[in-house]
Parts: structure tokens; sequence; C-alpha cells
């Protein structure tokens, strides 16, 4: 970032594995560090990557299922402490320069019992080193992002991970798509003037220390799904000419949020003049998903301007009728700094009124709060969304059609129009399984065109938009990798086997010494013996 090195450019691996059990003054320069999230000692992680200590790998393990079967306060604070530890790792990983891979997979029974064998190594004061190794014995391999099924049950040894992959290169011209579709309003006969636009915007991708695990069901999956089940719900008003509103919807899927919404900026500039001039406001929805009772609207314009007003008091007022709190927050944008936090800025640095609807009350950092590795389904709350999706949809429909201070439920429970949650639970779970990190996502991705598809269901016409990531980011590929793990045997076991062939060979030259009395035939036999010697010899240091 802006020619200064951020996280690992570092994939092959090929050393031997041990546990934060292993004994002390112990170098680890050729050494993979196993370290299950559980046990993971964030001070120690952070003072081995400050201070630049010599490490072959790290290997991340996370839970298979990031929730507890114990109920009850445990579980909440037990889930709240992994995503606070989770956050904590990914902020140290992605903005340190780290000399050595680093790589996260799942749990399960067999990578555990791999595990057990290595700390009981470890504790026995045998670490798996360079110089403790034998020959390979048993095979298993596993992905970096996803569980292995079928591996073997393992027996004590020393192990050995490898990842035979090419270093990473430069992601040349990263690509962003933008999803744009456009919902017409009623235009009466003889109306000359151009009908006011509402947009509803929210940023798709993500980005995370793993970007094969950044799936963002909160940021920014929640907006999406809301964003999708505003637009059905809209669709449902405009098919008929009667209910039709006298306001086109603009709705934007966009790109490169995590990139100070680098997506967003070019999407907006490619509007010609008359149509920015029609958008009467812009509403971007992020990271509404795991929220209580409080939403947070985020404004660059002075709260007194008065469409600021007329979105706050329209929210305000559904919100207290759904005994929910809205809160406002001010912060002026520097048009010379390039940092973006929030979507409805690129809206306002070209004079757009706009707002982001948000759970978050403070301005996340640069490359925070994107859909990393803490932002899964298990930390979602679909009902939050639900209600999340009918403020805004009150909102906007009494604006539309002139309700505003009417306590009049146009999308009311049980009706036609209620907000649908398994359609918010299905989405939301396609999301949850999806990573979405930008410069990895082709033009034709097939979640882009799902995306695609599934809004142009909703809407008269869709449009997409492809745009080359630019800015103060360059990428390394690749994302994931299949990792193998081999058992290799105990070097002691090793130098037994090679004294007791010695031995033999010892007595063999021995017992042909005293039977034969020959000269020639006795030195053949010594050359043939040290010969035998020097190639087992050869082949230990070649196995170590």
């Amino acid at each position: 970032m802006s020619g200064s090195p951020f996280g690992s450019r570092f994939a092959a691996l090929n050393h031997h594995a041990a546990s934060l059990h292993f004994p002390p003054g112990v170098d680890l320069s050729r050494t993979v560090l196993i370290i299950p999230l559980r046990e993971l000692n964030i001070t120690f992680v952070r003072e081995y990557i400050n201070k630049k200590k010599p490490l072959g790998g790290l290997l991340v393990l996370l839970p298979e299922v990031l929730s507890f079967k114990t109920g009850g306060n445990k579980q909440v604070h037990e889930k709240e402490k992994m995503k606070n530890l989770l956050a904590e790792l990914e902020r140290l990983l992605v903005h340190s320069n780290i000399p050595y891979p680093v790589y996260f997979a799942f749990e399960n029974d067999e990578i555990d019992t791999v595990l057990a064998d290595i700390k009981k190594n470890d504790l026995m004061g045998q670490p798996a080193t360079a110089t403790t190794g034998g020959g390979f014995h048993d095979t298993f391999t596993l992905t970096g992002k996803a569980h292995a099924s079928d591996l073997p049950v393992i027996s004590l040894g020393r192990y050995k991970f490898v990842i035979p992959t090419a270093e990473p290169k430069k992601v040349a011209s990263p690509t962003m798509t933008n999803i744009q579709g456009w919902l017409s309003g009623l235009k009466t006969d003889g109306d000359a003037n151009q009908l006011p636009t509402i947009a509803i915007v929210a940023s798709y991708d993500t980005f995370g220390a793993a970007p094969a695990l950044s799936v963002g069901s909160d940021s920014n999956g929640s907006g999406i799904v809301a964003l999708l089940e505003i637009a059905r719900l809209f669709s449902l008003l405009y098919s008929n000419p009667k209910t039709r509103g006298r306001y086109n919807l603009l709705f934007g899927l966009t790109s490169g949020g995590p990139y100070n919404y680098n997506g967003t900026q070019k999407w907006l500039r490619s509007f010609d003049q008359r149509l920015r001039e029609s958008i009467d406001y812009a509403i971007c929805l992020n990271s509404i998903g795991s929220w209580d009772n409080e939403l947070w609207i985020h404004v660059s314009k002075p709260p007194e301007n008065a469409y600021i007003k007329q979105i706050f008091e329209g929210l305000s007022n559904v919100a207290e009728e759904l005994d929910l709190k809205v809160g406002l927050k001010h912060k002026k944008i520097n048009i010379s700094n390039p940092r973006v936090a929030w979507e409805h800025e690129q809206f306002s640095r070209l004079r757009v009124t706009a707002a982001t609807l948000s759970e978050l009350s403070v301005t996340p950092e640069l490359l925070e709060s994107t859909g990393g590795l803490f932002d899964t389904r298990h930390y979602v709350n679909e009902t939050a969304i639900v209600r999340g999706v009918k403020l805004v949809a009150e909102s906007l429909a009494r604006h539309i059609y002139g309700h505003q201070g009417k306590n009049i439920q146009i999308f009311a429970d049980e009706s036609s129009l209620a907000v649908n949650p398994a359609y918010i639970r299905s989405w939301l779970d396609v999301l949850s399984q999806t990573p979405r990190v930008a410069p990895f996502l082709s033009k034709d991705d097939p979640f882009v065109m799902a995306l695609k598809k599934e809004l142009a269901g909703h809407v008269d016409e869709v449009n997409v938009q492809h745009e080359t990531l630019e800015g103060i980011f360059t990428f390394y590929g690749s994302t994931s990798a299949r990792l193998n793990i081999y058992q290799v045997a105990s070097v002691t076991f090793d130098l037994l086997l090679l004294l007791v062939l010695g031995s033999y060979l010892i007595v063999l030259f021995s017992f042909l010494v005293i039977t034969t009395r020959g000269e020639d035939i006795c030195c053949h036999a010594f050359l043939m013996v040290i010969e035998i010697w020097g190639l087992m010899m050869v082949f230990e240091l070649d196995s170590m």
C-alpha cells in the first residue's frame, strides 16, 4: 500500500511443525507453529511479528463452528471473546510486514490428532526441528480454507508441513463490478420534468487477512440482503400503476468498498449531470446485522440541511413506532484527504445529499470492519436485518407517498407487502459462504452474476459497470493452498537402525577374515563394508 508492504507475500512451506509447547531457546526459523485460536496468545504473536523473530510459518486453527453448545451468558461471553481475539489478530496481520507464510484452517478430529502428537513431542522436549526428522511415512492433505473429511488417524510421530506452491504474484489490473438497478416512477401526461430519484446503495465486496475466508456476513452482507429485500418490496408496489410512486428508485450494489469506496466513486462519475441532479438523497446501508436497539445515521452535510433533516426525521418517526432508536453522527469531510470512511462521503464529494445507516457508531479505520475473519454467520442476527429493512422501507414509502408523520404501516406484518424473513435468511446464508474480495473476483464471477440476476428480478432495468481498481493498493495472489502433512520417523530410530546395521557389517567382516584368511577377499569385503556404510550415512543425511 503506497509502496509499503502489508501482510505476507510468502506462500511456500517445507518445514517441521511445532506447537506453543516448544522448549525455550529452540530455533524456529525452519519450523511452522500450529496454534488453535482458543490457545492463541496475541501478545506472543505480536512480539514475534514486531520484533521480527525468525519463524518458518504460522498456521492458525479456527473452530469449525464459531459457536458453543453451552448456552447462557458463558456462550455469549465466549463468542464475544473469540470475536475480539480474531479482530485483534487480523488487525495485526493486515497492518504488519510478515516475512513468512501465514495460513488459516478449520479444526477437525484428524488435525486435532496431529496437533496432540505434536504437543506430546514438544512436552517431552523433542521438538520436530530440521535435525530431528527421518524418512517420510504417511501423507495426508487439508486445504487452507476448508476442513478435510477423509484423513487417516495418525499415531505418535514427527510431522512436516509442505505447501509446494509458487510465491504470490502481483494481481495485474484488478477489476471491480458495479451493479445498478432502476425502478421507474409514475410520470403523468404532460409532465415534462424529470422525476426525482432516491438511491439505495450497498457495497458488496469484503477484505480480510485471509481472503478465502472473508465472507462478511455483517459487513456488508447484511446491507446487500437489506437492499435486495427493499427492492423486492418496492417492486411489488411499483408493479401496479395505482401504487407506483412518483419517484424513481436507483439501486446500487457497488464494489471497492474496503478501498475508499473506489467503485462507488467511479459509478457516480459515470452518471450524466441530469441524473445526478435528480437525486434527492441516497441511503447507504452498511453493517446492520448485529445491533440490539439502536442504529446510527452518518452524514457529511450539517444536520440543519433540509434533506438531512428529512432523512433523520423520517427514520426517527418510524423507529419510534418500532420501539427502536436512531442517532445522528455528523462528520465533515476533507476533500484533500483521499481517505473515505463511509460510502455516503463519495456522494457528498459530488454535492449529492447522502447518509449511511449503520450499527457502527464510530468511524472504522482503514481496512477494518470490512468483512474479515470474525464476521461470520454466527455473529449476525437476521431479526436485526428484518427490523432494519422495515425501518428503511417504511421511511422511504412515507416520503414517496406523502405520508410523513402519519402512523400508517405500508409494509405491515402478515400482509402481502410484509418483509420476508425467509428471503433474508436464504440470501444471508449464501453470502455467508461466499468470499468476495474484489481483486480476486472476475468480471463474470458466478456470485456477481447471481446478484445481477436477483436484482434484475425486482427492477425495470439493470446495468453492469466494469472498472479497474485504482489507488494506493497493490494486491498479490493467491488466496488458498493445499497443505500436505507428512509423518516422519524419529532420528533416534534411524540412528539405532544405523548402529545395528553397522554392527552386523562389522561382524560379517570379522567372519570373512577368520574363515578365508585371504588378503584379496578381506580387502574386497572391507571396501564393501565402507561403501555400504557411506551409502547409509548419505541416506540419513538426506532424510533429515
